[in-house]
């Protein structure tokens, strides 16, 4: 069971979705403060080498499931030029459960607090 709530931080709304006793922070949010293109915006962190490092460890340590040789192949690719990652596509891959990505109207792309610190 998810249940939203809201807080203003910085003069910006950014929405914190719970899932399982689990707080997850909207980085859409976090991004439309400083830029209007928010998927961009997460999409070039997402192709940074120390995030996708972070990003292993952080799953090894509390996802059982964390798929770790699909793993290998973003971190060989991270910070090429031709690489992109969106969180949708490493949530699929590697069965990650760090993000949670919401389609639709009220959706975003949510980070588990450990992460989105």
């Amino acid at each position: 069971m998810s249940k939203n709530k809201k807080m203003q931080v910085q003069g910006s709304e950014i929405t914190f979705l719970q899932i399982d006793q689990q707080d997850y922070i909207s980085l859409t949010d976090i991004a439309k403060h400083k830029t209007d293109d928010s998927s961009a915006t997460i999409g070039n962190w997402m192709r940074n080498r120390n995030t996708i490092e972070f990003l292993g460890v952080w799953e090894t340590l509390y996802n059982p499931d964390f798929k770790p040789l699909e793993f290998e192949g973003f971190k060989r690719q991270a910070g090429l030029n031709p690489f992109t990652l969106s969180p949708q596509k490493w949530v699929n891959t590697t069965q990650a459960i760090g993000f949670v990505v919401k389609a639709g109207r009220y959706g975003g792309t949510y980070a588990h607090k450990d992460i989105a610190d």
